[in-house]
């Protein structure tokens, strides 16, 4: 171990009252070696063993600390030794419709769980909660942000380079480069608005210098300009918000489930972590457009499944995701009958491979034209059973999930979405996407709902989004992987 680790150590323990002698720092050292990606947390997790002893001297000798270790270690071995509990630990899907909502307190600087029911047809302080949630979740995070904060001690913003977000409210006249976050807006053609939560001003971008992104109806954008005696704001670049390091954001959020997998303990981290390193032969498998009333693609599915039946380890996890039809399912289609008896042909198919039955999971995620639900409202619902149940006859552990669902894997976040989004977002541009860093589309995408911290930012009119839930759709904690298949 290093010399930065030695002193990391030497410094926790010092900050919780211990001193170290050299046999117990060794000893720690020891045991951390086996947990290099997960060390501050091996750590605390040690100090908190230790402060449950019954200890003579707050001066550590290698007695208590290797006994607690050796009771950690043993925890994992046991573990380890029961590997159907770790399995079911290391994978689990969470509905988008079973995410916990928080919403954010101003006042108190803290987020709060909603306790309340949320039901599906909101009334209209829900539509506007959506977008106040969307905009404080946002300006929370960047009043964390050490460019866009006040120093303590320095007045005099430009000294510093830092930039003061300033509320719309207080532009009225002010002259100066002033820094005003807030949701862009077309209200009338060819006119451009920014409106926060206590006014709206007319922002001119005609000349504004933009960031990688695709600017949309309803984004929440950081503008720098100057407010004209005419009372608009002549924008003289502007971008999103900017992102906040995931552990930042959980640093701050300790003890809070954004993602829905529930809190785990310091201990359970640590074990899944190493776990997680150990899994070298997890494999997931994506798939979208599982036509299945078209012969073409069933056979090619085939091919798919022969082939993974055949490897040495069979993947873990396979994601297939809609369309399950070639046709749309709304109210013109009339062979749900039929449609329900190609899933039981799918079912079958599946289970006559019988490595991947007894060793692979199967999610299944609705695609936007998939019978899942009365309209193509975000988050969809899981598949009915209807359609169902003849492909669970054959796959007992088939899983049904919403659109777009979460997955835990050990400690990875991941998120599945199936929209066309990137089409949607080119098409609702306000304005055309900046090339000075990237011409390629996905990474503006990938810029956008990244810094939105929000899978679909688009208006309600393009994409609709139940109002009380449109907190499943939020990327907060950023996760580890987001996943989107147009």
């Amino acid at each position: 171990m290093g010399a930065g680790t030695r002193k990391k150590v030497q410094r926790k323990f010092k900050i919780r009252g211990y001193t170290l002698k050299i046999d117990a720092l060794e000893e720690i050292l020891s045991f951390l070696s086996r947990f290099e990606d997960a060390e501050d947390e091996a750590i605390d997790l040690l100090i908190d063993e230790i402060e449950r002893e019954s200890l003579k001297s707050s001066i550590l000798d290698k007695e208590p600390v290797q006994r607690v270790v050796n009771l950690l270690l043993e925890a994992e071995a046991a573990a380890e030794e029961n590997p159907s509990s770790s399995s079911r630990s290391a994978l689990r899907v969470i509905d988008a419709f079973i995410v916990p909502k928080f919403c954010y307190d101003p006042i108190k600087k803290v987020f709060y769980e909603h306790t309340g029911k949320l039901p599906i047809h909101g009334d209209a302080s829900a539509k506007a909660a959506l977008y106040r949630d969307r905009f404080q979740l946002l300006l929370q995070r960047i009043s964390r942000d050490r460019h866009f904060s006040r120093p303590a001690f320095d007045t005099e913003m430009t000294e510093t380079g830092s930039c003061e977000i300033s509320p719309i409210q207080s532009l009225i006249g002010k002259t100066g480069r002033k820094w005003i976050m807030g949701v862009i807006s077309q209200l009338e053609d060819g006119h451009f608005y920014l409106e926060d939560l206590t006014a709206s001003v007319e922002v001119n971008l005609s000349n504004a210098k933009i960031t990688t992104g695709l600017f949309v109806e309803n984004t929440v954008i950081v503008a720098e300009g100057v407010m004209f005696p005419d009372g608009i704001f002549q924008v003289n670049t502007c971008g999103f918000p900017p992102l906040e390091d995931r552990e930042d954001s959980l640093a701050l959020l300790v003890g809070l489930d954004f993602f829905g997998s529930g809190v785990l303990t310091m201990e359970e981290t640590i074990r899944l972590a190493g776990l997680e390193k150990k899994a070298v032969n997890d494999m997931f498998v994506i798939l979208s457009d599982i036509w299945l009333d078209n012969e073409e693609t069933m056979t090619k599915l085939a091919t798919v499944l022969d082939g993974y039946e055949n490897v040495e380890v069979v993947p873990s996890l396979f994601v297939l995701m809609g369309n399950f039809c070639s046709r749309p399912c709304n109210l013109s289609f009339h062979s749900f009958s039929s449609l329900r008896q190609q899933f039981g042909k799918l079912g079958e198919m599946i289970g006559a491979h019988q490595r991947l039955k007894e060793n692979s999971q199967f999610l299944f995620v609705p695609g936007p034209d998939d019978a899942a639900g009365p309209s193509t409202v975000l988050p969809r619902c899981a598949l009915p059973k209807y359609l169902t149940e003849e492909l669970q006859k054959h796959i007992p552990s088939a899983i049904f999930s919403s659109n777009p669902c979460r997955i835990k894997f050990y400690t990875q976040e991941i998120v599945f979405f199936r929209q066309d989004l990137l089409y949607r977002m080119r098409r609702a541009c306000l304005i055309p996407p900046s090339t000075e860093e990237t011409s390629d589309p996905f990474e503006h995408l990938v810029a956008t709902i990244t810094h939105q911290s929000h899978l679909c930012p688009l208006p309600l009119t393009v994409q609709p989004i139940i109002w009380n839930y449109d907190h499943c759709l939020r990327l907060y904690p950023t996760p580890h992987t987001v996943l989107t298949v147009s």
